[in-house]
């Protein structure tokens, strides 16, 4: 289902007058990572960009092969292109590893069945056909999932469970989101130590 929640209590920073209650807002941080304020979603993520926390996740079936998403075409950022597991924000005062899980579970309809903390990562990614930039402090997951998926349509175009090599194929032939090779060199060692040497 799509992200909502209402407005926080907690202070904006530069945010536009426009908000409204059903505004979704991400925590601002600053060069540590540490929380500075919040601010919208889509705001946040236009030029120059905010940094602002998020996180990624890589889940594995028992086999070792790595489940990839397409994201729905009805995104606003990067529609139609293949992508890791999960990706997502806090909701400001929400946990980066309570919102992975959450987050996993909406979009895919299947929870983890292990979720496994697997560094941060910072990076400032313009994706030059939306025009927007990820400008993202982010918190790295891995783990397993074992259910059977029933994606959100709003949210996941198609799923793909995937070999190291067949990622590697796949990544030549099609375009994928522009912060998948940033986070998935970032997660590697926490990856191998899920799924194997392999990867």
């Amino acid at each position: 289902m799509p992200e909502s929640r209402p407005t926080s209590p907690t202070q904006r920073l530069d945010a536009p007058d426009t908000a409204t209650a059903e505004e979704i807002l991400l925590e601002l941080v600053d060069d540590a990572g540490n929380t500075i304020g919040t601010a919208e979603k889509l705001w946040a993520h236009q030029q120059p960009g905010r940094l602002h926390r998020a996180f990624s996740v890589f889940l594995f079936d028992q086999q070792g092969r790595l489940l990839l998403q397409r994201r729905a075409l009805s995104k606003y950022h990067s529609p139609g292109v293949w992508s890791n597991t999960c990706c997502g924000h806090p909701y400001p005062d929400e946990t980066p590893f309570a919102a992975a899980a959450r987050r996993t579970a909406e979009e895919l309809g299947a929870a983890p069945a292990l979720l496994c903390e697997a560094g941060t990562v910072r990076y400032d990614l313009p994706d030059e056909a939306s025009g927007l930039i990820e400008r993202e402090w982010n918190h790295l997951f891995v783990g397993l999932v074992t259910a059977e998926l029933n994606p959100d349509p709003a949210e996941v175009d198609d799923t793909r469970f995937v070999t190291a090599q067949e990622l590697k194929e796949l990544r030549a032939e099609r375009p994928v989101s522009v912060w998948f090779s940033t986070v998935f060199e970032a997660a590697l060692p926490g990856i191998r130590e899920i799924a194997g040497r392999d990867w």
